[in-house]
C-alpha cells in the first residue's frame, strides 16, 4: 500500500492517521513537538459542540469587534498593526457573510456526524478522556441577545440539531450550580465534553499499536517532489536531524495554523489565520470546589466563555485574538476567565489555576479544508478553527475517502 506522511500530530492528524491505517495504508506522522497534541489540541474548551456550529461571518460579529476595539480584556481583540495576511483574511471573512446561513447548517450536520465517529473510536480503542454526555447549556443575560440566538437556533435545527429554549428556572434545574441570574438559555442535550489532549494521546497510542509510525521532534523544513515521491527534509532544535530526509507516496497536511506555509510549498493557496484562544484549568482540590463546579457544560454568550468539567478540573476558555503567531500568555487576557469563574461560581477555589493559549487555524469562511490539493498525492485536513475537537472525527473519514479515491485513480 502507498506510504502516507501526515504533517501534524494534533487531533486532526491523529484521527486522520487512524482512519487511513484502517484502510490499510502505511502511515507516518511527523510533528515538531516531542509528544502528540502539545499545541492547539492541548487544553481547549473541551466542548464537543454542534450547538456552537454557527459560523462567525455575520454583521453582528463585525459590529461587536468594532465596539471592542481598544479594550484589552475584550472577548475579541484585534492588533491593529498592519499585516497583509491579517487584513486580506479579514476582507475575505467579510466577503463570506453571504454564505453565513448555508455554512452554519453544513457545519451543524458535520458536527452531528462527527460525534458518532468519535464515540466509536473511543470505544474501539478503549480511550478514557473524561467524557461527559450531559449536554451544553447556552446562557443569555438580556432579551436582545436571546432573540438573536433564537434566529441562529433555527439554522442549527435546520442542520438536524435538537436544541430548545429554556427559562431561567429551567436553566438552574439543568445545572443547579448556576446561581447567577440570566434572561434565558438554549439547551442541547446531545452535546458533550471531554479532554482533547487525553483523547488524542490515547488515540495516538492506539495508532502506534496498529503500526502507525510517529516521528517527533521533527520540524519539516521542506517538502519536494522528485521521481514520483514526496521528500521531507527534517530538522530539530539540537541539530540531531540535520540532513535527515524521508520519503512518502502522498502527503496529508494537518498542521493547524502552519498549514498555510506548507500549502504554499506544495502549490496551493490556503488562507488560514492563527486566532489565539485562552483557557484556564482550575484544579478542584477540595470537596467544596468540586461541589460548586458545574457538571453541565456552559457557554456564556455575553462573555464568549465556555466551560467543561474534566474530572477534578474545571476548564474555562474563551477570547479570540488576532495577533499573528504570537504565543504570549498575557495576564490581562487570562484574568477575565478567572474573574468570570469567581463571579458565577464563588464556591470554587481559584488558588491553583493553570493558564494556556493556542492558535485556532481559521479559514475566512470558517469551514475546514478537507480533500486533495492541486498536485497528485497532496491532501489537506485542516482549518477547523474553533471546532477542531468537534469536527475532526468526521473530517478524518472524509479525508480517508478522498485519499482512497484519488490514489485508486493514480
Amino acid at each position: 500500500m502507498p506510504r502516507i506522511a501526515i504533517i501534524g500530530a494534533g487531533i486532526t492528524g491523529v484521527t486522520s492517521a487512524h482512519a487511513l491505517n484502517k484502510l490499510g495504508y502505511d502511515v507516518t506522522i511527523y510533528d515538531r513537538q516531542r509528544y502528540p497534541a502539545m499545541e492547539t489540541s492541548y487544553a481547549n474548551g473541551g466542548q464537543l459542540s454542534a450547538s456552537n456550529a454557527e459560523v462567525w461571518n455575520s454583521v453582528s460579529t463585525i459590529m461587536k469587534g468594532l465596539r471592542w476595539l481598544g479594550r484589552h480584556n475584550a472577548p475579541l481583540l484585534l492588533n491593529p498593526r498592519f499585516s497583509w495576511h491579517k487584513y486580506s483574511w479579514l476582507a475575505q471573512f467579510i466577503g463570506q457573510i453571504r454564505h453565513y446561513r448555508q455554512n452554519t447548517i453544513d457545519t451543524t450536520r458535520l458536527a452531528i456526524e462527527a460525534r458518532q465517529h468519535l464515540y466509536a473510536m473511543a470505544e474501539e480503542e478503549g480511550i478514557d478522556f473524561d467524557l461527559e454526555r450531559r449536554g451544553i447549556l447556552h446562557i443569555y443575560h438580556d432579551a436582545a441577545s436571546f432573540e438573536t440566538a433564537r434566529r441562529a437556533n433555527a439554522l442549527l435545527q435546520a442542520g438536524g440539531l435538537e436544541r430548545y429554549a429554556v427559562t431561567p428556572d429551567e436553566a438552574r434545574t439543568i445545572e443547579p450550580a448556576l446561581q447567577t441570574a440570566c434572561h434565558g438559555g438554549f439547551y442541547t442535550p446531545s452535546d458533550a465534553t471531554g479532554d482533547i489532549h487525553k483523547f488524542t494521546s490515547g488515540l495516538a497510542r492506539a495508532c502506534e499499536r496498529r503500526g502507525v509510525r510517529f516521528v517527533h521532534d521533527a520540524d519539516v523544513r521542506d517538502i519536494v517532489h522528485e521521481r514520483g515521491a514526496y521528500l521531507l527534509d527534517l530538522a530539530n532544535e539540537d541539530g540531531a536531524r540535520a540532513g535527515q530526509r524521508e520519503s512518502a507516496d502522498a502527503v496529508v497536511i494537518c498542521a493547524g495554523a502552519a498549514s498555510r506555509q506548507f500549502a504554499r510549498r506544495l502549490g496551493d493557496s490556503l488562507n488560514i489565520y492563527p486566532v489565539k484562544g485562552y483557557s484556564i484549568s482550575v484544579h478542584l482540590d477540595d470537596a467544596e470546589s468540586r461541589n460548586a463546579a458545574p457538571s453541565v457544560s456552559l457557554l456564556d454568550e455575553a462573555a464568549k466563555i465556555v466551560t467543561s468539567r474534566l474530572g477534578d478540573r474545571f476548564r474555562v476558555a474563551g477570547t479570540a485574538e488576532f495577533n499573528g503567531f504570537n504565543m504570549d500568555i498575557r495576564a490581562e487576557r487570562v484574568q477575565p476567565l478567572v474573574d468570570w469563574t469567581r463571579k458565577h461560581f464563588p464556591g470554587i477555589r481559584t488558588s491553583r489555576v493553570v493558564p494556556w493559549c493556542g492558535l485556532r487555524p481559521m479559514t475566512p469562511n470558517m469551514m475546514p479544508r478537507v480533500g486533495p490539493g492541486k498536485r497528485p498525492g497532496v491532501f489537506y485536513n485542516t482549518g477547523h478553527g474553533h471546532l477542531g475537537w468537534t469536527l475532526s472525527a468526521a473530517t478524518a473519514q472524509m479525508l480517508a475517502a478522498s485519499v482512497k479515491e484519488s490514489l485508486a485513480l493514480a
